[in-house]
C-alpha cells in the first residue's frame, strides 16, 4: 500500500523484477520510489516479502539486526503513519524510520509446496 501521507503523488505498484529505493518525498514522508524518479511512489502489498539493503549501523544495533535483511512488509497499528516493516526477530518500525537511502527489492513469492501421496498415485497406476 502506500501511506495515505504519499497520496498527493502518482503511484504505481511494485514488480518483482524492480530495486527500489526509501526517499524522502517533498512532503516530507519517506516512501518506495524507483532510483533516480523521486515523484512517482511505489505502492507494496501489506505482507509481501522484503530484502532491504544498507539499513543504517544505528538502526542495526538498536533493533538488532544487519546491513540487510528480509522483512515483511506491514500495516502498523499504531503512529501517524501505517506503512510498516516486520524483522525476522519480531521487532515492527514504520517504514519513517528507516530514513531515505536504504535499498529495496521484494523477494519472489514462495511456491506453494506440492505433497504427493505415493500410495495413491501406485495404487491408481497398478
Amino acid at each position: 500500500m502506500c501511506d495515505y501521507s504519499l497520496e498527493m503523488y502518482a503511484s504505481r505498484p511494485a514488480r518483482e523484477s524492480e530495486k527500489y529505493v526509501t526517499t524522502r518525498f517533498p512532503s516530507g514522508s519517506i516512501g518506495l520510489a524507483s532510483p533516480g524518479d523521486c515523484t512517482t511512489a511505489v505502492c507494496v502489498q501489506y505482507d509481501t516479502r522484503l530484502m532491504l539493503e544498507g539499513i543504517s549501523s544505528d538502526l542495526q544495533t538498536r533493533l538488532g539486526v544487519r546491513d540487510e535483511e528480509v522483512v515483511v512488509f506491514a500495516r502498523l497499528e499504531h503512529g501517524a503513519y501505517r506503512d510498516g516493516i516486520k524483522f525476522r526477530n519480531g521487532k515492527e518500525i514504520s517504514l519513517q524510520l528507516l530514513g531515505s537511502g536504504v535499498g529495496v527489492a521484494l523477494m519472489p513469492a514462495a511456491k506453494p509446496e506440492v505433497q504427493h501421496d505415493w500410495g495413491k498415485i501406485l495404487a491408481a497406476v497398478e
